[in-house]
């Protein structure tokens, strides 16, 4: 796989200049089968070694967590501006594969991420008397009722709009033959401003009105 192969959202993820991490350079031309002159024997080897530098970075985490200089770590989520997209892809494909390594575990995973936040709070509140409530569901989104939406959407019934039917139906859209990302993304370019100009009017409205009441 070239690089001009590579899904555009992994494009940062896997050029094959960028330094060492988890995977060296070597590991994620495996992976990515930019190199396949291996025989058997050395497959095996480099997966077992990938394998193993993956197990040894999650436990590397907690030495992160506990002794890493909160100006080392506001750095590393930090990343320059023209990075900041494939990052929180990476962040983002982290957690998805947190979950899905840990299906079957036995300590489930909303268990660890509930557990996890809540250490994260304390050590920001610098008290273990930090206490917070954790929710995390997975949700399937199910059939909608397509005629429905639209006229929700036709008579501007936005907050009608339930994060399932709008999830699908972003979903269906992009499936249509006639979606464009590139033409749809260029129309809402073109109407961002508009519509930031309609949230600040309705804020002022908001102000006067409540300036009004309490006078």
């Amino acid at each position: 796989m070239s690089q001009d192969d590579v899904p555009e959202s992994l494009r940062t993820a896997a050029d094959s200049d960028r330094p060492r991490g988890i995977l060296t350079p070597s590991d994620r031309d495996f992976l990515l089968g930019r190199k396949t002159d291996y025989t058997d024997h050395s497959k095996k080897q480099k997966r077992n070694r990938i394998r193993r530098r993956v197990r040894n970075a999650v436990l590397d985490f907690s030495i992160l967590f506990e002794y890493m200089e909160e100006r080392d770590r506001e750095t590393v989520f930090d990343p320059d501006d023209d990075e900041r997209d494939a990052y929180t892809q990476g962040i983002t494909d982290m957690l998805a594969f947190l979950h899905l390594g840990t299906m079957g575990y036995h300590t489930p995973f909303k268990d660890m991420l509930s557990e996890g936040v809540g250490k994260a709070e304390q050590r920001l509140a610098g008290s273990n008397y930090r206490m917070v409530n954790v929710e995390f569901n997975v949700d399937p989104v199910g059939q909608i009722d397509v005629d429905e939406v639209v006229d929700k959407l036709e008579h501007e019934e936005f907050a009608q709009l339930t994060d399932e039917e709008l999830r699908a139906f972003v979903r269906l859209l992009t499936m249509s033959d006639d979606f464009s990302p590139t033409e749809t993304r260029a129309e809402i370019k073109d109407r961002v401003d508009e519509f930031a100009e309609r949230v600040t009017e309705s804020t002022e409205a908001r102000e006067r009105a409540v300036e009004e009441l309490t006078d």
